[in-house]
């Protein structure tokens, strides 16, 4: 006879880190946070981490109910922090309706999380345009084949449209319509380091009269 399992809830309140690779203090740390973000970036491309340009989007529908999904920053300087996506899934409709969102990086491997919060417009028609021509054929025809976050009968509806519409463009797709770019404009940034003792460092800059002001965050 098998002995009884063990309830999984007991397992994860037994799983723990401690946390000591690295520090963030005020005098190592940039008083532009963009600066800090690249920094950051660079650290997690050059430690070779898998997708270190991935990052998590929340936003909030007229609902009221907040919800996330992992998209792929392509862009980021002054003007803002860049991905592109379908305008009409649902995270399109609710930045139509709310254009305020978050972003989040987390490199668990640095022990890093980098948050992010701003208002939402989209890129310029030339941007979209740029970076759609950038994209493997398979993915460009991709965008056409996909009408995302709305319901499908099964996967065969994908292989079809896709062969539809890559025999219908060939070589040169143009882009959709309702595929493009957005642009996070943010006005408030933190930058999380974990620490030993779950004494972990938290700095946040906030936008005060076009100005950053760095303050540390209690854990």
């Amino acid at each position: 006879m098998n002995p009884p399992s063990t309830p999984l809830a007991t397992h994860l309140a037994d799983l723990r880190k401690s946390y000591e690779r690295a520090e963030l203090n005020e005098a190592a740390s940039h008083a532009d946070p963009l600066q800090q973000f690249n920094k950051w970036l660079s650290e997690a491309i050059s430690a070779q981490l898998p997708e270190p340009n991935a990052m998590t989007l929340a936003t909030v529908g007229s609902d009221l109910r907040p919800s996330t999904r992992i998209v792929l920053i392509k862009g980021c300087d002054e003007r803002g922090i860049v991905w592109f996506t379908n305008y009409e899934s649902r995270k399109g409709r609710q930045l139509a309706g709310n254009p305020y969102a978050a972003l989040q990086f987390h490199w668990v491997e640095l022990e890093r999380v980098v948050r992010i919060e701003g208002v939402v417009e989209k890129v310029s028609d030339a941007e979209s345009d740029a970076y759609y021509k950038t994209r493997p054929l398979d993915s460009r025809i991709g965008a056409w084949a996909s009408p995302q976050s709305e319901v499908i009968s099964g996967r065969g509806v994908l292989v079809a449209n896709a062969a539809k519409f890559g025999a219908q463009y060939l070589l040169n797709p143009p882009r959709p319509p309702h595929w493009g770019g957005y642009r996070l404009k943010a006005d408030r940034w933190e930058f999380w380091q974990g620490r030993k003792s779950r004494l972990h460092d938290r700095l946040r800059y906030r936008l005060q009269d076009a100005e950053w002001v760095r303050e540390r965050l209690a854990p």
